[in-house]
């Protein structure tokens, strides 16, 4: 028993140790886990320009920053005031926070998300808290999403631990329903005072927590629809801990409105601002998701996305087993109404189900037969090394490094990105004010050398020796994926005419799952190319101007 327990023991340690080596690994899911989230914040404690998306700059902004603050901003603020209180000069290296960040989400993934499991299986036996732990310890959506600066990523806490407090205070009521039972058996008159504290506290803090999660996205009511209609009989027969939740969570929904009032308006606010005209994000939001069209810029699926095609992508094998007789919990049930109500909507995406991935991890049940069980352990492992290592390493790799390298570039003055994910510009570390940074991600190929053309530097001597061009005031770079194939037959010119590339870096994790052209190119041509060529590199583009007039052809901006 006790070899059994160090083996899952070191099991466990070994599994956190590569949950911390993902999250010190530069992959880049998805653009909302900087744009929502630390390029916010960071314009607002740093010096470093930033770039808001629309759903901060829109007339009815639909992104709360109440969320960002205790998140992000507080451990941006300790970081600024360990660095100027050890006697640094300017400002923290962008890089650094980026880095700090990412083992802030590891810490909290860590402590927050196994805990909250730990918890939720407590009373059962400590084979199944084991299985439960390993699972999601196990996941690849635990190294990956988990540990990047996601707002799914903080919802899936949230949820978690809103099904903490509301188990807690289910076993409180029977707990004291039993005390009553055993008092009227045997005439006991003791009350233990946890008895009558502890349901006022969880409530409180079941309001606070509940409003701050509905704040960070407004699809967290979906996963308590159906705890929160287990808490009914609980508050009818404790209206004061039900007053004291309302209480709670209507304070925070005022620090929130206050914190988003005074982000959105240009000049200082007062209470009539609070009063007139409030920005209420999680309404805007809910607004502006009801509107089919708005919906349909950012694509639509069908209402079976999450159930056939997203969920088998988080949970791969472990789908089969929900259908295994799971362990029927609060958690199983709160991860099927997320599904159901999500589904509703026409939009899905596969990060919205984050927060069912530890809740079906930590129901379902292991194969029974040894035969089975290790086979599905096979199948599990290799689901989410193969996924890991996508998602963890590759998956749009090496962006974050080509924006530290552009940082210093003293000679860049034009960025040109295409064919990748919008590149971050806060870890430019102040290099914006000189350099204009371009996401060109879906434009045509003949229309990027056109614009090239255009803000191409001239080719000088400089240009032709080993970093000579480093002394340029100016320089245009392109940066792009390895297999955009498109652009090989121009990265050979060494004539007069036309364009010339320099590949001044290169990055070999880098995978471009956004240039997957099945119909046009074919499957196994495809895959040689997005995987056979992996990679990212930045060129610096110039062009010839020593011609005489008329000699050389002139590109215009369409």
């Amino acid at each position: 028993m006790h070899k059994c327990r160090d083996m899952w023991r070191r099991a466990y340690l070994i599994l956190i140790a590569v949950r911390l080596w993902f999250a010190l690994s530069s992959s880049y899911l998805h653009p909302d886990e900087h744009f929502q989230g630390p390029e916010v914040i960071a314009g607002q404690i740093f010096s470093y320009p930033v770039r808001l998306t629309w759903e901060f700059t829109s007339e009815h902004p639909i992104r709360s920053v109440f969320p960002l603050w205790p998140v992000y901003g507080l451990p941006m603020l300790l970081l600024r005031w360990l660095w100027i209180g050890n006697g640094n000069d300017g400002e923290i290296p962008p890089v650094a926070v980026f880095w700090t960040l990412r083992i802030l989400m590891f810490v909290v993934s860590f402590v927050l998300e196994d805990w909250a499991i730990y918890e939720l299986l407590e009373s059962h036996r400590r084979r199944d808290v084991t299985v439960a732990l390993m699972l999601v310890a196990s996941s690849y959506v635990t190294w990956t999403y988990q540990t990047h600066t996601f707002s799914n990523s903080i919802e899936t806490l949230v949820v978690a631990w809103c099904l903490v407090l509301t188990e807690r205070l289910e076993r409180i009521d029977r707990d004291e329903r039993n005390e009553r039972d055993e008092r009227s058996k045997r005439s006991e008159l003791n009350i233990p005072s946890s008895a009558v504290s502890s349901p006022l506290l969880a409530s409180i803090v079941l309001g606070v927590v509940a409003v701050f999660g509905v704040f960070n996205r407004i699809t967290f009511p979906a996963f308590l629809l159906i705890p929160g209609l287990r808490l009914i009989p609980f508050f009818l027969k404790r209206p004061l801990s039900l007053v004291a939740m309302a209480a709670a969570g209507l304070f925070t929904v005022l620090i929130a409105i206050s914190l988003d009032t005074s982000f959105y308006t240009p000049h200082s606010i007062s209470w009539s601002d609070l009063y007139r005209h409030p920005v209420i994000t999680p309404w805007n939001n809910l607004r502006y998701n009801m509107v089919p069209s708005n919906l349909a810029q950012h694509g639509l699926h069908p209402w079976y996305q999450h159930s056939l095609v997203n969920l088998p992508l988080l949970i791969g094998p472990a789908v089969g087993l929900l259908f295994m007789k799971p362990h029927r919990s609060l958690r199983l049930y709160s991860g099927i109404s997320g599904i159901v109500v999500l589904s509703m909507f026409q939009h899905q995406e596969a990060r919205f189900l984050l927060p069912t991935v530890p809740l079906f991890l930590s129901s379902v049940k292991l194969p029974k037969s040894p035969t089975y069980s290790k086979i599905w352990i096979a199948t599990w492992i290799g689901f989410n090394v193969v996924l890991g290592l996508l998602m963890g390493v590759y998956h749009q790799g090496g962006i974050v490094p080509a924006q530290v390298f552009m940082s210093n570039q003293p000679d860049a003055t034009q960025a040109v990105w295409w064919k990748t994910y919008m590149p971050p510009i806060w870890l430019l570390n102040g290099k914006n004010s000189v350099l204009t940074t371009r996401d060109v991600a879906g434009m045509e190929g003949e229309t990027l050398l056109e614009e090239l053309g255009i803000i191409a530097t001239c080719d000088t001597p400089a240009d032709r020796r080993n970093r000579e061009y480093l002394k340029e005031s100016n320089g245009t770079y392109l940066v792009a994926p390895l297999s955009a194939t498109w652009l090989d037959p121009y990265l050979d010119n060494k004539g007069l005419d036309g364009l010339r590339f320099r590949e001044v870096w290169r990055y070999r994790k880098h995978f471009n799952l956004d240039d997957l052209d099945w119909a046009e190119d074919g499957f196994w041509p495809t895959l040689k190319r997005v995987i056979g060529r992996r990679g990212i590199a930045i060129w610096r583009v110039t062009k010839s101007c020593d011609r005489p007039p008329g000699n050389e052809k002139r590109l215009k901006r369409k």
